[in-house]
């Protein structure tokens, strides 16, 4: 739409494959990880030294594996379909290097120091090395014999050649991925770094630049070059306010420049990890009785508030359309997906299995339910197990993942393997809901999640959505599916949001007052166990937007919440008889968050 026109070309062009000539009804939802750390990220080798790339592709996969921090051995009940390993660009694989007596590496003064306390055991060590490594990241100012082109291609050679090992498309998908982690005074800036079926030679750190700008350049150099890539940014509620921020980095508001490159280089977000979620706040959505979810207040490693203006998704999805109709660009055009952002080298998102995050920091349920506060300044109980993204794709390769994610056919969980898929057009009914084609019905005369409604038609109402939700066979019953409605008041350009109840389990209705009598509660806290009793496994819906207004941009997005069940924290009490944590709720509502659908007024 007006200079839309031209983005949309190269995004097309940029991505097209093979697989239009698919029917894209045919595609299936695949669930996995997009954000994980081993022994060859540098924090994640002070926490977690011998957990490898092997490692968490076989847990990934299935397979059980042994956490060297504790000695347990853990295994997924549900195998995953694909894995991504986003070790950090900086100091890639060196740290392993500098404890190795046979690498020169190690004969540095720093890397004995390090070596003693990391491997050797002193405490007083580990903690100066490992945050004197920190101080690099905060200030931007690296150890430059541990940051050469030799070290940094090597090591992202090896992992090319592991992951190639482990990829058997159509079975398990192991991507081509990093972290940038550009993390100025603690503020989170990071974005995870894709590749479709060829890699880039060497990765871009945040030791390059810490500024978004420059790594959307890198991107566009690898495009320029026939390499296919894009950016995905981290969770916002950590980044001080600066992910989401009216301004660029190194001051001045945004552009239509920026928000052109923004759009085109980042077609996600991660909106749930183990450090909370990034969907919405009770301060910035009092009217929303779930947004108190999972809540992690701390900037990392620094233990100071994060700002919470500019640092949730549902505050920049009005932000974004507010930008498009200014500046011809949405900057903030995300669809989502979910992550763990682990560094003990697997992918915990199962509640019931949680076994900690970050290695010897929470490797002990004495540890894990200790109220004093983390490295990163929360409790360790504040800690969320990880989320997970699903995508909608053709086929489970490497060019399928990655197509599904680029088009934003793409949606977040906080865990739970929840089946949810939905379309957006002008004329949907409940006939089309019912039928047996009913996606190929969601295709031909409308779109998926993460794409943009065509024109209005004459005489159409206003959007009608049709959505389809199935439980996690090894989790909760569903509660309810959710419209979430956002836009920006047309005069005060303020973030709008509306949300409705579309679907209800148990036979429970809207009340005239738009309440809900909730769903119950079947958790034995004390046990640690709960019973599908309520709830329902499935819950659909067409819905038409009671309150459409043609001439403001709106989105659209979908909120799926299953019944409570126990959450980490309760699970790991009961386990160990050890007393629940005050400071986190003893149950959850496990939940998924669809990719919007856009509308935009006709100019």
């Amino acid at each position: 739409m007006f200079r839309n026109v031209s983005l949309l070309i190269v995004t097309i062009a940029m991505f097209a494959t093979s697989l239009w000539a698919q029917d894209p009804a045919d595609r299936q939802v695949f669930f996995g990880e997009q954000h994980m750390h081993t022994q060859n990220s540098f924090d994640g080798f002070t926490v977690a030294p011998h957990q490898t790339w092997e490692d968490a592709f076989r847990y990934g996969m299935g397979e059980p594996i042994t956490l060297a921090s504790n000695g347990v051995t853990i295994q997924r009940r549900t195998p995953y379909d694909f894995v991504a390993i986003t070790d950090h660009s900086e100091y890639y694989g060196v740290l392993k290097q500098l404890t190795d007596p046979d690498d020169p590496l190690s004969q540095s003064e720093f890397a004995k120091g390090f070596t003693a306390g990391i491997i050797g055991g002193d405490t007083e060590a580990a903690a100066k090395y490992v945050s004197g490594l920190i101080g690099t990241l905060l200030t931007n100012n690296p150890m430059p014999e541990y940051i050469t082109s030799d070290l940094l291609t090597g090591n992202w050679a090896k992992f090319i050649k592991t992951a190639d090992e482990f990829y058997k498309p159509g079975e398990f998908t192991t991507l081509y991925a990093y972290e940038w982690t550009s993390i100025p005074n603690g503020q989170n800036m990071h974005r995870n770094v894709f590749f479709r079926e060829t890699p880039a030679t060497v990765p871009f750190s945040s030791f390059d630049s810490q500024n978004p700008e420059d790594l959307w350049t890198y991107l566009e150099v690898q495009r320029n070059a026939g390499i296919q890539t894009f950016a995905v940014p981290h969770n916002s509620n950590v980044s001080d306010g600066w992910m989401f921020s009216p301004n660029k980095f190194h001051g001045g508001p945004i552009d239509e420049r920026y928000a052109k490159r923004r759009q085109l280089n980042e077609p996600l977000f991660e909106i749930a990890q183990t450090k909370g979620q990034s969907d919405a706040h009770p301060v910035l959505s009092p009217n929303d009785e779930f947004a108190e979810f999972e809540i992690f207040s701390n900037m990392i490693n620094v233990g100071l508030p994060s700002a919470v203006k500019y640092g949730f998704y549902r505050q920049a999805l009005a932000d974004g359309m507010k930008y498009e109709q200014q500046l011809g660009y949405n900057p903030f055009k995300h669809g989502l997906v979910g992550g763990a952002d682990f560094h003990s080298g697997d992918q915990g998102n199962e509640e019931w299995g949680f076994e900690g995050a970050h290695g010897t920091v929470d490797d002990t349920p004495e540890k894990r339910l200790n109220d004093a506060p983390s490295p990163s300044g929360e409790p360790n109980p504040v800690v969320s197990s990880a989320a997970t993204a699903a995508v909608w794709a053709d086929e489970n390769t490497r060019e399928g993942i990655f197509d599904a994610m680029a088009r934003r056919e793409t949606y977040g969980t906080s865990g739970t393997l929840i089946r949810l898929r939905y379309f957006a057009g002008w004329d949907f009914s409940a006939a089309d809901l019912a039928s047996d084609d009913w996606a190929s019905e969601g295709y031909s005369r409308g779109v998926p999640m993460g794409q943009d409604l065509p024109a209005m038609p004459a005489g159409a109402a206003g959007p009608t959505i049709m959505v389809k939700a199935m439980k996690d066979p090894e989790s909760g019953n569903l509660d309810r599916i959710q419209i979430i409605k956002v836009w920006s008041d047309a005069r005060t350009l303020q973030p709008k949001e509306q949300i409705f109840d579309v679907a209800l389990s148990d036979g429970r209705t809207v009340a005239d007052d738009g309440s809900v009598e909730p769903v119950g509660n079947t958790v034995d806290v004390s046990a640690a166990t709960y019973t599908n009793d309520i709830g329902d496994p499935e819950l659909s819906a067409v819905w038409t937007d009671p309150e459409f207004d043609a001439t403001v941009p709106t989105a659209y997005y979908v909120r799926v919440l299953e019944i409570p069940t126990p959450r980490w924290s309760t699970y790991d009490a009961a386990r160990n008889n050890l007393p629940l944590p005050t400071i986190v709720p003893a149950t959850l509502q496990e939940r998924a968050w669809s990719s919007p659908i856009w509308y935009t007024p006709a100019k």
